[in-house]
């Protein structure tokens, strides 16, 4: 976003706003996603550029987050597409745990993470749509282009996938005995 001389337009300020306001929960999605800090923060980056420059199409919206969260979602789709097709290998949240470490929701968070980056760009993206942004069916099928149909099946299949995994995952501690 450029400022001009002088103060700011109402519309400079209200992207400003939003940055400041909703910028930490876009960030959480995009590394959600890509299970990579970095890469979460260049694709928030560049969402929010995108947004910036098609502000007034963005705050026309219904909700000018879901709009930006389409830009991430979409980003970090092509992402991965690109990645794909060069053939390169796609990256692995790195294991940053410490048997000793006695913070064992961090681990289990890295855990997760690493269980989302396993599933399917399309499965995480739905489960990331509706648990992390609490949107319904008919929200995440706008948002993704699918049917809703498509929304519950692929939420099914990553859900049991999961489940599956989630063997490996030692409870919280403040769970056990519960």
């Amino acid at each position: 976003m450029r400022l001009r001389r002088g103060s700011p337009g109402p519309d400079e300020i209200d992207f400003v706003e939003f940055v400041t306001a909703r910028s930490a929960a876009l960030f959480r999605t995009a590394y959600v996603l890509t299970g990579n800090r970095e890469t979460a923060e260049d694709l928030l980056q560049e969402a929010l550029e995108r947004a910036c420059r098609n502000w007034k199409r963005v705050t026309a919206a219904d909700s000018p987050e879901a709009y930006v969260r389409t830009i991430v979602v979409n980003l970090a789709n092509d992402r991965r597409r690109r990645l794909r097709r060069r053939g390169e290998e796609l990256p692995v949240v790195p294991d940053r745990t410490d048997p000793h470490d006695a913070y064992r929701q961090l681990e289990q968070r890295d855990e997760l993470i690493r269980a989302l980056q396993a599933l399917p760009v399309g499965m995480r993206t739905v489960v990331v749509l509706h648990y992390l942004h609490d949107m319904d069916d008919q929200g995440i099928a706008a948002t993704l282009g699918i049917t809703p149909g498509s929304v519950r099946s692929q939420l099914s299949r990553a859900l049991a996938k999961l489940r599956a995994n989630a063997a490996a995952l030692t409870p919280l501690p403040h769970l056990e005995g519960a």
